[in-house]
């Protein structure tokens, strides 16, 4: 009978060998080891989430969630709601795609009011749509300025009317919130503001008013910081002369001493006052045959012999009728008296009228005259290499020295009446301090940061993988391994007496062999002679 129970119990599934308490845990272990492995892939194979917008308004949240639903990418909100979160790898592609679809729009509306203009509507809802979608267009504009975070324009426009001395001129508040450790420049402003009333017609830039998240005004009279515009155009111009003259003498020197041997600074005096002049000057004429004639008179008169002046003692012998004239013969006879005669009775008259020297000259002298130039030029010592190699250095000498200043004199183009200056300068060049580079150790770089990331996932699930086999690995021993042979009886093992030598030496052997088998077992699986134990000691071995 125990020998087809033994038998029975080998044909049994190995797994219904096993005691209630070995099986549960078993089964414990199983169920450990396999959500561990499902835990330790679904963490290797999370995405890695990054912030794709931050700080979105409720009606752009909704339209950049609705279109991620629309392109099945997952996504989440980091802590609080202020960011939202997609798989790292998705970030700028899905930016470009929602930028496609012009999201985010960041709260601002913009000319699409006009878009939804309900029929009926009246002129001034008409009107105050299109401001509000002017205001939106502008703020929009000027959040592109790459230190301005957010904008907000407010304009005052006045209605049309038919009177002229009526019409008030428009004016506009520009409030601009700019990202932190951000400021923004003279010539930045200027631009916002003439931006501003260019777009507006009938704004002029003295009514455009820009001030920052912090209630500084940045425009004060709109054309950006006071009238900086206008300087920083002189500054940068000025900057342009003179880097163009160390460009010059830079050039000219570099063949000579070497690119790192010569250092110039120039320092320009530039007259930006702008003067328009008109003269107009006369002159007397300083050569009378050169002077040119603008017009000639002459006139001559003839009196007869009746017309002669009276003469005589007043009274009545002087009042008596004239003779009778003398004949032609007569005068010819005296020649004296008939010249005398003639010449009494000639008049001539002559004027002449010259034009006048006159010169006008019209002059007008441009902004950014060069006044002064002020030069600087230090040179480096020359550098000698021996046989050896050894680098050894001398100063220049004085005639060396002579020609590199007459060189910069005339590429500076020196006026000593203009009052230019030139200093020429030789010293030996300290040698520039080696630029020390902090190296990075291996544990803070950000490669090796993100190897050793990607790495430990697949080292954890490797891990974990080994603790699971070593775990399952006695348990499927034993499952597998065949039933361990029955125990020998106990006749065996207390060893009967035989009546002779002959046959009891086959038993001995044979109880050694189940000796050595028994122990085998033991040391293999003592499991099992425990087991065996049990049952002798619980009265089972009947």
């Amino acid at each position: 009978m125990s020998g087809q129970s033994e038998t029975m119990s080998q044909r049994l599934p190995s797994w219904t060998r096993i005691p209630p308490q070995q099986l549960l845990a078993l089964l414990v272990v199983v169920a450990t080891a396999i959500a561990l492995l499902v835990g330790g892939w679904m963490w290797s194979t999370t995405p890695e989430y990054k912030v794709l917008y931050s700080n979105l308004s409720d009606r752009d949240g909704g339209a950049v969630i609705a279109s991620l639903q629309q392109l099945n990418i997952p996504y989440k909100f980091a802590e609080g709601g202020g960011a939202l979160l997609v798989p790292a790898e998705h970030v700028h592609d899905l930016r470009l795609k929602l930028a496609a679809q012009g999201l985010p729009k960041g709260g601002i509306v913009g000319l699409e009011l006009m878009e939804g203009q309900r029929f009926g509507s009246s002129q001034f809802l008409e009107q105050v749509n299109y401001q509000r979608g002017l205001e939106g267009e502008l703020a929009r504009t000027i959040q592109s300025v790459q230190a301005v975070q957010s904008a907000r324009v407010h304009l005052a426009l006045s209605r049309g009317t038919a009177f002229l001395r009526e019409q008030a001129k428009p004016s506009a508040s520009v409030l601009v919130h700019l990202h932190p450790g951000r400021t923004l420049e003279p010539m930045q402003v200027a631009a916002i503001v003439h931006l501003v009333s260019n777009s507006v017609p009938d704004l002029s830039t003295k009514n455009v008013s820009i001030i920052d998240q912090n209630g500084s005004l940045l425009s004060a009279d709109g054309n950006g910081a006071n009238g900086a515009n206008v300087d920083t155009k002189q500054l940068k111009y000025r900057q342009e002369t003179e880097q163009s003259y160390v460009k010059r003498i830079e050039a000219i020197l570099a063949p000579v001493l070497g690119n790192a041997n010569v250092r110039a600074q120039v320092s320009a005096e530039l007259d930006f006052s702008e003067v328009e002049q008109a003269e107009e000057i006369y002159k007397p004429n300083q050569k009378a045959e050169e002077a040119a004639i603008r017009s000639s008179q002459t006139s001559e008169q003839t009196a007869g012999a009746n017309n002669a002046a009276a003469s005589g003692v007043p009274g009545a012998l002087t009042n008596q009728p004239p003779q009778t004239g003398g004949a032609p013969i007569d005068a010819a006879k005296d020649p004296q008296k008939a010249a005398a005669t003639a010449a009494a009775n000639l008049r001539k008259d002559s004027a002449v009228s010259y034009e006048v020297d006159k010169s006008i000259r019209h002059t007008r002298i441009a902004q950014g005259r060069l006044k002064r130039l002020s030069v600087a030029v230090v040179l480096n010592d020359r550098k000698f290499t021996d046989d050896k190699g050894k680098v050894t250095s001398k100063p220049l000498t004085d005639p060396e020295k002579q020609q590199i200043t007459e060189l910069v004199k005339g590429v500076m183009g020196y006026d000593k009446d203009r009052g230019d200056t030139l200093s020429v300068i030789n010293s030996a060049f300290s040698a520039p301090e080696a630029e020390k580079i902090v190296e990075v150790p291996l544990w803070k770089d950000p490669s090796t940061i993100a190897m050793a990331k990607e790495g430990g996932k697949y080292l954890l699930l490797a891990v974990i993988v080994l603790f699971v086999l070593m775990k399952l690995k006695p348990i499927i021993g034993n499952l597998s391994r065949p039933p361990a042979p029955p125990a020998p009886p106990v006749e065996l093992l207390e060893g009967p007496a035989v009546p002779d030598a002959s046959a009891r030496k086959p038993q001995h052997d044979r109880y050694e062999s189940t000796l050595q088998s028994a122990k085998q077992i033991a040391k293999q699986d003592p499991q099992i002679v425990a087991n065996v134990v049990k049952d002798w000691v619980a009265g089972n071995e009947q």
